[in-house]
C-alpha cells in the first residue's frame, strides 16, 4: 500500500492542547462493523462492554525524557536537545538529538541550564558513542542505574508530542495530565494516550460491570512520533520497544476468551504487545522482550477483538493500525465523521471504541 492511502486533512483547531476534565468526560465514537457509528462518552464504556470481557491496560510510566543542554567540542558550545528513546543498558540510551547532524562520535554533551540549579551541572553528562539515521544517537552517561534515573527526573521535561510542543510549552500540569492514573513501570518517553481517559470511578464501574482489569507493560519509544518517509508502506521499519506480559496475565486472558469474553485493548501499545505475545493458534503466551511489529491492512489479528484508541495523525503507523483493525474505508468514514462533529484529536483528544471487522 502507498503512504498516500492513509492521508486526510485535519483542521488545526481540532488538535487538543489539554485533556478533558474530568478525564472520562471525553467523547467516545463507537465503531461497529460494518460501519455503524454511535456518539458516546468515555464514561459510557462499562455499558458498551459485556461481563466477562477482559480489558488490558499498558501500565508503563512516562519519564521526563526531554533534556536540554550543550555540546562542547574544541572550545565551541552549541545548544542541543535530546529526547531519550530506548534504554539499552544501565547507563546507555538511544536518543533523538537536535541538531543531530552536527554531533560526532566522541562529543561530550552536558545537560542542564547554566543558570538553574547549578550544583547539578557536571553530573548529567554524556558521551556520543554512536550515530544512526534521522538524528538518532547513542548516549553513554557518566551516571548509571538509579543515580541516572534520579538525574533525568530532576533535569528532564515531559516529552510532549511535537504537535502540542510546537504550540505551547510543557508545564507542571503536564506532569500529571500526561500520565495514566495506573502508571507504575518507569520507562516510556511517550504516554499510552488512550489510557489517559480513565479515572478511579471508571475503573470501579468496569469492575462492577464484571469486566476483568489486566495490566501489561510496553515502554513507548520516541519512534512513535517518527514520520513514515517511504511511499511504499512495506519499506517502513518500526523502532523496537520493550514489553512484558506476565504468565499470570497471559493465563487470565486465555481463560477469559475460553469463557466467551473478549480481549479489549486500551491503546495501540497494548494491542501491539498482545499481538506480539499471541501465537498462531490465538494463545497468549508470557512475553518479555522487544517488539517491532508493524500492523497494516491485511494483518490477521490473533488476540484483540475490541480496541479503544485516540484519533491519530494522517500518514502515521497508528492510523495504518486502526485501518487494519476496522478497515481502511471504514476508518476514512470514521475520521470524516469525527472531523465534521468536532472531535478532539491526538494525545489529549477524544477516543474511539473499535469493534474488530471480521
Amino acid at each position: 500500500m502507498r503512504l498516500s492511502d492513509f492521508d486526510f486533512d485535519l483542521p488545526e483547531s481540532l488538535i487538543a492542547l489539554r485533556p478533558a476534565v474530568p478525564r472520562d468526560a471525553a467523547r467516545l465514537l463507537v465503531v461497529s462493523p460494518p460501519s455503524q457509528l454511535d456518539d458516546r462518552l468515555v464514561s459510557d464504556l462499562p455499558a458498551l462492554l459485556r461481563p466477562g470481557d477482559a480489558i488490558v491496560f499498558n501500565d508503563t510510566r512516562v519519564i521526563p525524557a526531554r533534556l536540554n543542554g550543550t555540546r562542547e567540542r574544541d572550545g565551541s558550545v552549541v545548544a542541543v536537545e535530546a529526547t531519550l528513546h530506548r534504554r539499552i543498558s544501565p547507563y546507555r540510551w538511544t536518543a533523538f538529538m537536535k541538531p543531530g547532524k552536527r554531533l560526532k562520535v566522541g562529543d561530550r554533551v552536558r545537560f542542564g541550564e547554566r543558570d538553574d540549579r547549578a550544583c547539578f551541572l557536571g553530573v548529567l553528562d554524556a558521551t556520543v558513542t554512536a550515530k544512526g539515521e534521522g538524528g538518532e544517537v547513542t548516549l553513554s552517561f557518566d551516571l548509571s542505574g538509579p543515580d541516572l534515573d534520579a538525574a533525568i527526573a530532576e533535569r528532564g521535561a515531559m516529552p510532549l508530542p511535537p504537535y502540542i510542543a510546537a504550540r505551547r510549552a510543557e508545564d507542571e500540569q503536564d506532569r500529571g495530565d500526561y500520565q495514566t492514573i495506573y502508571a507504575r513501570e518507569d520507562g516510556s518517553v511517550a504516554a499510552p494516550t488512550a489510557g489517559l481517559h480513565f479515572t478511579p470511578a471508571l475503573l470501579e464501574a468496569l469492575k462492577a460491570r464484571g469486566v476483568g482489569l489486566h495490566f501489561v507493560t510496553l515502554h513507548v519509544g520516541a519512534g512513535t512520533f517518527q514520520p513514515v518517509k517511504t511511499e511504499d508502506v512495506a519499506e517502513h521499519h518500526m523502532h523496537p520497544e520493550y514489553g512484558e506480559v506476565s504468565a499470570a496475565t497471559a493465563a487470565a486472558l486465555n481463560a477469559a476468551r475460553a469463557a466467551g469474553g473478549r480481549i479489549v485493548a486500551v491503546g495501540t501499545t497494548a494491542l501491539r504487545l498482545l499481538e506480539s505475545a499471541t501465537d498462531a493458534d490465538g494463545v497468549v503466551r508470557p512475553f518479555a522482550g522487544e517488539t517491532a511489529v508493524f500492523i497494516t491492512p491485511g494483518y490477521r489479528f490473533r488476540a484483540v477483538e475490541v480496541l479503544m484508541t485516540n484519533f491519530h495523525l494522517p500518514r502515521s503507523t497508528l492510523f495504518m493500525l486502526v485501518a487494519a483493525f476496522s478497515g481502511l474505508e471504514t476508518m476514512r468514514g470514521v475520521y470524516a465523521h469525527a472531523i465534521a462533529h468536532g472531535y478532539r484529536f491526538y494525545s489529549y483528544g477524544d477516543a474511539g471504541l473499535l469493534f474488530r471487522a471480521a
